[in-house]
Order: C-alpha cells, then sequence, then structure tokens
C-alpha cells in the first residue's frame, strides 16, 4: 500500500478546540488503488494489519471498486476518487510520495475545512444527489457536534426542500 492516501479527519476537531477524547474518531480512513485486486475481503485483512500495529477503528477501502458501490465510472486513481466524495472538506487526504514525504491531497483545496464551511462536492450539487450531502450531515449530527460549522451559500436545506 505504497501510495496509499490517509484521509485528515483532525482538521475540523482541532479548528473547535476539542481534543480527541472529547470527540472521538469513530474510525481512519485509508485508501488505496488496486484494480488487480478488488476483492473486499483484502480491506479487511489491510484493516486488522493495522488495527494489530496500531490499535484504533482502520477502514481501508480499495478504489478501484468503490465506483461500483457509488454507480459512478470507473476511477482513474485514488486521487480521481477522493474529488467524488460528497463533501468538498473531506476530499482531502495526504499521500507519501517517491521521496518518503508526504504529499496534501486535495482536489477542491482546502479553503472550506479551515473555514468550517460544509460544501457538496461538484457531483452531489444535482438536485439528484444533492440529498446525500444533506443526509450525511443529518446522520452525523455534524452541526450539533460542531456549531461551528456553516452550510455554504446557496446549499442551505431549504433551497432544495430538504426535510
Amino acid at each position: 500500500m505504497g501510495q496509499d492516501l490517509l484521509e485528515i479527519k483532525s482538521g475540523i476537531n482541532y479548528l473547535h478546540g476539542y481534543q480527541n477524547k472529547q470527540v472521538p474518531t469513530n474510525d481512519i480512513d485509508l485508501i488505496y488503488f488496486d484494480p488487480r485486486n478488488t476483492n473486499e475481503e483484502q480491506e479487511k485483512i489491510y484493516d486488522d494489519i493495522l488495527r494489530q500495529k496500531f490499535p484504533l477503528n482502520w477502514s481501508c477501502k480499495n478504489q478501484a471498486r468503490m465506483h461500483k458501490k457509488h454507480k459512478d465510472r470507473p476511477y482513474k486513481n485514488s486521487k480521481d476518487a477522493l474529488a467524488h466524495w460528497v463533501e468538498t472538506a473531506t476530499c482531502i487526504a495526504v499521500k507519501l510520495n517517491e521521496k518518503d514525504e508526504l504529499e496534501l491531497i486535495a482536489p477542491y483545496g482546502i479553503d472550506d475545512l479551515v473555514n468550517l464551511i460544509l460544501r457538496p462536492s461538484p457531483y452531489f450539487q444535482d438536485k439528484e444527489n444533492i440529498k446525500y450531502f444533506y443526509q450525511r450531515i443529518k446522520s452525523k449530527a455534524w452541526l450539533k457536534i460542531y456549531p461551528q460549522l456553516k452550510i455554504a451559500d446557496g446549499f442551505e436545506p431549504e433551497n432544495h426542500n430538504f426535510i
């Protein structure tokens, strides 16, 4: 998993002044791209290996298969897959590059993350897909847990008849 991307999740906790003890991280997403082995069982093996080394709740996902789950075209690589995530602020990861340096991957930049803005990525802004954006906000209770978060102008739920 040399070219893996590790999603950055602690930024919003930090910007709210929370410690991980106050708002535990549900899981740590590790994404990779291996079109030769799209068996979901391999992801579980990686989860177990990581849990043994680092006792955290890991969620490894091969982005070479995730397009099927999302009923999308095949992704070209992990960066392309990341660009298809629901919120711009979650489309952020780090990658270990060829020089063993961390490289930030952020298809939509980091402005929404550091400014605490919830905005659907371009793939979720149409009338058919915007509901997934709102469902995630509601099911994860982000606006209650993180009261400084704001939904981007033009995407407030009442603008889209969201209940």
